[in-house]
């Protein structure tokens, strides 16, 4: 029922309508939800996971009795004889020798041929058919250890599958929003591009009226048509940026690349910062972290795969039971019926020489052992760093964004200031150029700053591993 509740809730995100031309509006949530969805690799990671929970059940079997039954034909052209020809022509020809020996009973000879021949008859196997059936129980009762050190490892097995699934996660939800807030940036910068190309186009105007009153010269008309052209251009290169963009956050949500939508923070003015900052805790970063968890999780694997060289020295205890059938049986002389029993017993195996492979073993497997903690040990370092550097980066976004908000308004002024006194004849026109550039400028860089703080901060989420 859960499952089916998020798929519902993720359709109605995706079919979010707006009620102005029909046109689809994602939010961040919503394209995140998309992009979970239908992410492959995150399906690549679910399967993985559920992979790992079949391989721990079916460790746990191997604490339950094991019950197999076989079954065996087998068809010879010759039988076995219990007894050699000479034999049976001894037992034939009884009677015949008795009288020989004993004129007294040479009457009964024909009696003790019957007898002898009988018993010839009664030895016969009739082995050329033959047929077999056993259904065998095995209840391990000690395995060394081997039986709980495997289940232990299929567990972390697990773990390891669910913390890879939540390193997928995070990774996908950083590239939407990198590519959502890409095209958030790409939009903010169309609109400036387009106000600059209005700008340098009245001014284009503005100088051309000049020129023709004498105010002005045509090198200063040269020199704005230049920079309308440059603003053209400019906004050609925004707008394939933007394309490209869009195109990519399609693919990370797996819509067609031709899909046409709004993004909510596409038409903002200002880019809406997180609501709160990360805590840049570096304790934080070690609990949360997928990647610290997995690797743990690794390090008590080689543990256990130490336990299990060492239970190679111990011995090996299982009950037994079963049933074993034949036909012929030889249970009643040879019949020609199908007979069993049954049976009950107890096996032990005790390792005595094995020429030192068993300590080899144990080596190698400690060995594995110490490469896994040390390979933990150099990512808590690592992710120590991260956090460091993501933590300065934080900082050195909110500073850059507040001085492009102070160069913003500053340029802001310039520019007014420079129109008028072009329009007062006091400003030449060259000057008025350099404060639209300015202003360009400022306007853009106050515009990448805001999408650098938020993304610092996405960034400084993912490396303490508190990213949802």
């Amino acid at each position: 029922m859960k499952k089916v509740a998020i798929t519902i809730f993720s359709l109605l995100l995706a079919a979010g309508i707006s009620a102005q031309e029909g046109m689809t509006i994602l939010s961040l949530d919503s394209c995140r939800t998309l992009a979970i969805r239908n992410n492959k690799e995150l399906r690549m990671a679910d399967m993985k996971q559920r992979a790992a929970r079949y391989e721990r059940k079916a460790a746990f079997t191997k604490y339950l009795p094991r019950v197999s039954a076989t079954g065996a034909y087998l068809h010879t052209d010759k039988e076995i004889s219990l007894l050699s020809d000479e034999q049976k022509g001894t037992l034939s020809n009884l009677g015949t020798a008795v009288g020989s020996l004993a004129p007294a009973l040479e009457g009964m000879a024909g009696a003790l041929n019957g007898v002898g021949a009988g018993l010839v008859d009664a030895l016969h196997t009739d082995t050329r058919n033959m047929g077999a059936a056993a259904v065998m129980l095995t209840q391990p009762l000690y395995m060394g250890g081997k039986i709980v050190a495997y289940n232990r490892i299929t567990r972390y097995a697990e773990q390891i599958a669910a913390r890879q699934h939540d390193l997928a996660l995070q990774e996908v939800i950083v590239e939407v929003d990198e590519a959502y807030w890409q095209i958030v940036a790409l939009q903010s910068k169309k609109r400036l591009a387009e106000s600059y190309l209005e700008l340098v186009r009245k001014l284009d105007s503005d100088v051309q009226q000049m020129i023709d009153e004498g105010v002005a010269t045509k090198a200063d008309g040269l020199s704005v048509k230049v920079k309308v052209n440059e603003a053209q251009v400019a906004l050609i290169q925004v707008n394939n940026g933007l394309s490209l963009s869009r195109m990519l956050l399609c693919q990370l949500c797996g819509l067609e690349m031709d899909t046409t939508f709004t993004l909510a923070d596409e038409h903002t003015e200002v880019v809406p910062m997180p609501d709160t900052v990360a805590s840049s805790d570096v304790q934080t970063a070690f609990e949360h972290r997928p990647e610290l968890r997995a690797l743990s999780l690794s390090t008590d694997i080689y543990k256990e795969k130490v336990r299990l060289a060492r239970a190679e020295f111990l011995p090996t205890v299982a009950l037994t039971g079963g049933w074993i059938g034949s036909n012929p049986s030889v249970f009643n002389s040879f019949e020609r019926r199908f007979k069993g029993m049954w049976n009950v017993g107890v096996m032990v195996n005790i390792p005595i020489v094995t020429w030192g492979e068993r300590c080899y073993k144990v080596k190698a497997a400690r060995i594995e052992e110490s490469i896994a903690h040390y390979r933990l040990e150099e990512t808590r370092e690592k992710v120590e760093l991260q956090v460091s550097q993501s933590r300065q980066k934080v900082e050195e976004a909110s500073e850059r964004l507040l001085t492009a908000t102070r160069s913003r308004e500053e340029a802001d002024e310039n520019l007014r200031y420079a129109t008028l006194g072009m329009q007062e004849g006091v400003i030449p026109v060259s000057n008025v150029l350099e404060a639209q550039t300015a202003w360009l400028s400022a306007h853009s860089e106050c515009v990448t700053a805001q999408i650098d703080l938020r993304l610092a901060d996405l960034y400084l989420h993912k490396s303490l591993g508190t990213l949802k």
